[in-house]
């Protein structure tokens, strides 16, 4: 590793450079104008890997194209799949922008560019990574393939199709994503558990048209009203929910979950101050970073019914919606939430009116133990490149292709991003710090050995 780690520190100046060149690539998914620079995004992508002498695939979809690379087979080793995506978010709006976003700007030890972070610079310390290897050694100690799509940011139906379709062209071990943030500034993390999440729209159906709330308050079931009760009435005051069968197949956090969380530089105070509040409720016997990230939860994210416009109208609604989610944990199923939520509202829809339930979408949860061979190694390659010993956290959010990944592979998703909570992903001036670039990419090379152990 000596001559590895000398490689990256020669070639840093160079490796900036290549980062400020993709960057400078407006590929951004979403826009049907951009789709030439889409496929430029791609090829430039695929060269990273002729220069190394690897002949890689550019694979076409529906949408934009996908890279896939795979270095020569190294028998009796483990597999590795790195996952990482080109396409970036629209950079709207353009006047919040201190600089343009795809002219790439060094400011304050960082990168600012749309893509900086999301995902540009991290996928690239793994290609860097990669690069430090076979220039050095001419041989990596495992065997590593990637697969590089371009539509993240508008869904993965492409690489969501290809990984069913071939999932023995992407067999593998482990699966290693960077595509998010490290604890806190100088606080590495591996993230070993994402919530998974089940969305549903409700109608509730009254009378046949709006009536005047006068003539007809208190004789008929108004149909917002009856939202707002069973709404209400999903959780508890305890901050539970009341769906049959809903903790069943919850997975409880072990105790050393529970010391790692209490022993994270974290202070509740201090967050929701950063959020504008002055305190909050949750389920009650958990902190607010296990609830916010190992326990499940129900929250309405749209309401809508009844008059909307200035002033007073003394209407009673014919109708009333909202949108809602939970998020579930290991080993909760969307199908089976759905199947409860079910028989809930049944329970709760009060005479006069009718519900009609949408079930938009699900994913359950990932988890990948403590004591995985593969976190323990993702953890010494950290602690080589940042010069302390990783935190393992939890995300509250979902990520479905890492579920795909898992259902279809049967590999545990090690997530280690190098990224800052205030890097200003989906924001104006996106920004990357250059010192966590170089480290990352540091701890990719090590990462190659110490899963080859």
């Amino acid at each position: 590793m000596p001559n590895i780690d000398q490689y990256i520190e020669a070639n840093a100046a160079r490796f900036e450079e290549e980062l400020c060149e993709f960057l400078r690539i407006p590929s951004v998914s979403a826009d049907p104008a951009l789709r030439d620079d889409m496929q430029r995004a791609a090829e430039w992508v695929a060269d990273q890997f002729r220069r190394l002498k690897l002949t890689p695939e550019i694979i076409p979809t529906a949408g934009h194209p996908m890279v896939y690379a795979e270095t020569p087979v190294v028998a009796g080793a483990p597999t590795a799949l790195v996952y990482g995506h080109y396409d970036v978010q629209p950079s709207d709006p353009l006047e919040k922008w201190t600089t343009p976003p795809f002219e790439p700007t060094r400011r304050d030890g960082n990168i600012v560019a749309r893509g900086a972070t999301d995902d540009k610079g991290q996928l690239l310390t793994h290609l860097k990574g990669l690069e430090a290897w076979m220039n050095v050694e001419g041989r990596l100690p495992i065997n590593l393939k990637f697969i590089i799509e371009g539509e993240e940011e508008v869904g993965s139906h492409g690489l969501e199709k290809f990984i069913v379709e071939h999932s023995d062209k992407l067999a593998c071990d482990c699966v290693v994503i960077s595509d998010g943030s490290q604890f806190a500034p100088g606080v590495p993390a591996v993230t070993y558990g994402l919530r998974g999440i089940a969305y549903y729209e409700l109608h509730v159906i009254g009378p046949n048209r709006d009536l005047h709330s006068g003539s007809f308050g208190g004789s008929v079931t108004n149909p917002a009203n009856a939202l707002a009760g069973i709404l209400n009435g999903l959780i508890d005051k305890d901050g539970r929910v009341t769906i049959p069968g809903f903790y069943d197949d919850v997975v409880p956090l072990s105790d050393r979950e529970r010391k790692e969380m209490a022993a994270l530089p974290f202070d509740e105070k201090e967050f929701f101050a950063q959020i504008g509040v002055d305190g909050a409720i949750g389920e009650a016997g958990y902190t607010v970073l296990e609830r916010r990230w190992t326990r499940p939860t129900f929250d309405v994210c749209g309401i809508w019914g009844g008059y909307q416009g200035e002033g007073a109208k003394t209407v009673l609604p014919s109708r009333a919606a909202a949108k809602f989610s939970f998020r579930l944990v290991p080993n909760q199923d969307p199908a089976e939430v759905s199947v409860g939520l079910k028989t809930r509202l049944a329970e709760l829809c009060p005479p006069g009116v009718k519900t009609e339930l949408i079930d938009l979408h699900g994913a359950p949860g990932v988890l990948v133990p403590l004591d995985s061979p593969y976190i323990e190694a993702a953890a010494r390659a950290i602690e080589h490149a940042f010069g302390r010993r990783p935190v393992f956290t939890r995300e509250g959010g979902s990520i479905p292709i890492v579920t795909t990944f898992h259902q279809q592979l049967g590999a545990d998703a090690l997530l280690i991003g190098w990224g800052q909570d205030d890097d200003n992903t989906h924001s104006p001036n996106e920004k990357f710090s250059l010192a966590d670039f170089h480290r990352g990419i540091k701890a990719s090379a090590k990462l190659w050995e110490e899963l080859s152990k």
